[in-house]
């Protein structure tokens, strides 16, 4: 084993900060936005993007590009709801088969699912 010189216990140049702030784009508004304000002032760590479209879209009817949401639909009543995930997307439709007997419609990209009353 060689003897440590010096040079083994000299701390490296500072890099340059790496900007991994995510950004979200939306071409029917024209805008593109970071999401600092998300992840700093509240703290939404990995869930900034979806909250960020969630608002987007109830402050303006539509969501961002590249955002498919899941859109769930009662087929005998007005109930429905939108999710930016599948897991609650599928527990609303079966929650709500299951309490009404009403069959609900899970619709994502160009795909649709039934879920039908047990």
């Amino acid at each position: 084993m060689s003897t440590p010189s010096d040079d083994d216990f000299q701390t490296p140049p500072p890099t340059a900060p790496i900007d991994d702030t995510p950004t979200v784009s939306c071409s029917r508004c024209g805008n593109e936005w970071d999401l600092a304000y998300e992840l700093d002032e509240l703290q939404l760590g990995n869930q900034s993007v979806e909250q960020f479209a969630l608002d987007h879209h109830r402050h303006t009817g539509h969501f961002p590009d590249d955002v498919k949401p899941w859109v769930v639909s009662c087929r005998r009543c007005p109930d429905g709801e939108q999710f930016l995930s599948e897991g609650p997307a599928r527990r609303w439709a079966r929650t709500h088969a299951r309490h009404t007997r009403h069959d609900v419609a899970i619709e994502h990209a160009d795909e649709q699912h039934i879920v039908t009353a047990e």
